[in-house]
């Protein structure tokens, strides 16, 4: 008995074509993007609808300081993020901004209005850029999870992946390869 293969080989690359979460406002939003991708030319309707289906890892949360950083100079232009935007308490003053998100965090969202600022959703977005004209398409920091740091052989010469260590005292991985002192180090 051999394997059944479909037509076209096996697939290497399986990419997700619906979201895996049954909210059902995710799902109108998808049947919307589906439609723009359809109907029209534009590459944000695509991409926009590509990251509506991407798991909670590959939708990382962005701050509202690294959201101020990345939209100076584009104030007339709205920014959109297909996830979440989070207050950051680190940033004192935050400029007028027009934003289209998943999520605004309660926090965030009450700064944003008090600077003067606009918080939309995709719905009213595809109404008022059906194209994604005049809109910065944002991505949180995908590598800032606590996994990521360990991803990679650690202890090989330049590497920067952490070792899983118990603990991080002066016995645990802190002798050959480690220190000088102790035959060499990498």
């Amino acid at each position: 008995m051999g394997v059944d293969i479909k037509a076209g080989g096996r697939n290497t690359r399986a990419k997700r074509t619906a979201p895996k979460s049954d909210n059902p406002y995710l799902k109108l939003l998808v049947k919307l993007y589906r439609f723009l991708e359809r109907r029209t030319d534009a590459k944000f309707n695509k991409v926009v609808l590509k990251r509506l289906f991407m798991s909670k890892i590959h939708n990382a949360p962005l701050s509202l300081s690294k959201l101020v950083e990345f939209m100076a100079g584009k104030e007339d232009k709205i920014a959109v993020l297909v996830g979440t935007i989070t207050d950051d308490v680190r940033i004192t003053d935050v400029p007028k901004l027009r934003i289209c998100a998943l999520r605004v965090t309660e926090t965030a969202r009450a700064r944003i209005l008090k600077a003067g600022g606009e918080i939309m959703t995709f719905d009213q977005l595809a109404l008022v850029a059906p194209t994604g004209s005049n809109t910065v398409l944002l991505r949180g920091p995908k590598n800032s999870r606590e996994a990521v740091k360990y991803f990679g052989a650690a202890g090989v010469p330049n590497s920067s992946a952490k070792p899983k260590v118990r603990s991080k005292g002066r016995k645990f991985e802190k002798a050959r390869g480690r220190r000088s002192s102790r035959g060499y180090k990498n």
